[in-house]
């Protein structure tokens, strides 16, 4: 329990102060950078900032639901899930970088709110646990859909990278159902929207 406590500290700082890695490379890398205007810019780094910070809080989540979780596979399924979710939170920096964006200022909050959730969910058991990441992802997937709509259509470097995104997060959610996820309620499930929305709309702007 130590030895996870001073490595969930470790990754912390790393997801906090922007020091994240990729073992796969960057969808994106050789791609030439579209021409965009002014606005097309600000609007593309918002929505990248949106996907950094929601990787911000995968991270927190995953990192919770593993620390918390009961069984030593659905603990390893949530940790491996937190590694790849964190090459997301790399290429989603690089590219708000490219972009001349920030991240979001919020960051810090919200990883200490997703984390303490991310507790809650381990604590009520591995069904209700990988139950969480199901619909997590689920969540996570629509809202990729919708970035994919939103970018600019000339902003092929962005769109490869939500892309790339989406196909893991599919991936994600289809493994913790086949590992036995229990379905969430629905006032849960509703809730996880709301918080979801503020979270977009916060990031977008902040």
């Amino acid at each position: 329990m130590v030895d996870d406590l001073i490595l969930g500290f470790d990754r912390a700082l790393r997801t906090l102060s922007g020091v994240a890695a990729s073992g796969r490379a960057n969808p994106a890398a050789g791609m030439p950078e579209p021409k965009l205007t002014p606005e097309e810019r600000r609007h593309a780094a918002g929505l990248m900032r949106v996907n950094h910070t929601g990787e911000v809080c995968a991270q927190a989540l995953y990192q919770a639901q593993a620390l918390s979780a009961r069984g030593g596979e659905t603990r390893r399924r949530l940790a491996q899930a937190a590694r790849e979710e964190e090459e997301h939170l790399a290429w989603t920096q690089q590219r708000l970088a490219e972009l001349h964006g920030r991240t979001s200022l919020a960051n810090p909050l919200w990883y200490a709110g997703s984390f303490a959730i991310g507790l809650a969910a381990g604590m009520t058991g591995d069904g209700t646990n990988l139950g969480f990441v199901v619909e997590t992802e689920r969540q996570v997937e629509e809202h990729l859909t919708g970035h994919m709509d939103r970018l600019p259509p000339g902003d092929l470097k962005s769109r490869a990278i939500v892309a790339a995104m989406r196909e893991d997060e599919v991936r994600h959610g289809r493994a913790a159902r086949d590992a036995g996820a229990e379905e969430l309620p629905w006032v849960a499930r509703a809730l996880m929207r709301v918080v979801a929305r503020l979270m977009t709309v916060t990031a977008y702007r902040l």
